[in-house]
């Protein structure tokens, strides 16, 4: 039979009984208490005082990885809420910015319709003027050939104003329809402005939920992602 024996943090003794002379010297080695009794080919072991510890320490990290997994899982899901609703915030970003051009652009062809509209009555205005000269002369000369001259020249002039006014109201009509589109895209602007701001809290919100964990701003952001979409919606069926 032969016997190993460890002892504390660094004894270990090993012996032979039929060979005494094997019971010295002692051999060293830093190990934890440990006994094995080999014989025939059988043993048995017996546990130190810290195998417990170890055991537990092995324990403890695989339900730390455990947890890790987990984890990881909830940071997956996440980072691909926050890249989808970043990229609807960018559509929305851009739509709101393409809106928001088309309301400078329409209100500046209101302008550019109401100066035309203006012209148009400044010469409407001119030829009433004459008419108006017209009618005097017509009214003070005694000659007839003069009175008939200045008639044709009434008659035209009223001709004249006639069309020079409807095209003032057609252009005041536009230019009004202008102002209408313009408004309407500013009210589109406001409503993709509002949907991509939403959006941006979501993405706020995704990114404190990844640092804390907490379950109910994981809630929140989906709340949040979901309302943005909401009121882009909105804006674009041009409510």
């Amino acid at each position: 039979m032969r016997c190993v024996s460890e002892v504390g943090h660094g004894i270990s003794l090993q012996f032979d009984p039929a060979n005494p002379i094997s019971r010295f010297p002692f051999a060293f080695s830093f190990h934890s208490l440990q006994t094995h009794f080999i014989m025939s080919g059988q043993g048995f072991h017996v546990h130190g005082p810290h195998d417990h510890e170890l055991e537990h320490a092995a324990q403890h990290a695989s339900e730390s990885a455990g947890h890790g997994k987990q984890g990881g899982g909830l940071t997956n899901q996440i980072a691909m809420f926050t890249a989808i609703i970043a990229t609807v915030g960018a559509i929305f970003s851009y739509m709101g910015g393409a809106t928001q051009a088309n309301a400078g652009l329409y209100k500046n062809n209101a302008a550019i319709k109401k100066t035309e509209a203006s012209n148009q009555w400044n010469y409407f205005q001119s030829k009433s003027t004459k008419q108006s000269l017209a009618e005097v002369s017509r009214d003070l000369t005694q000659n007839p050939a003069e009175k008939a001259k200045y008639q044709a020249k009434i008659e035209r002039y009223e001709t004249e104003k006639e069309e020079i006014r409807k095209n003032a109201e057609k252009l005041e009509a536009e230019s009004l329809a202008w102002d209408h589109r313009s408004d309407e895209e500013l009210h589109l602007h406001h409503r993709w402005a509002q949907a991509t701001t939403v959006l941006q809290v979501a993405i706020a919100i995704a990114a404190i939920a990844l640092l804390t964990r907490k379950r109910w701003l994981e809630y929140l952001m989906v709340v949040g992602g979901v309302l943005g979409v909401a009121v882009g919606a909105l804006a674009m069926l041009h409510y």
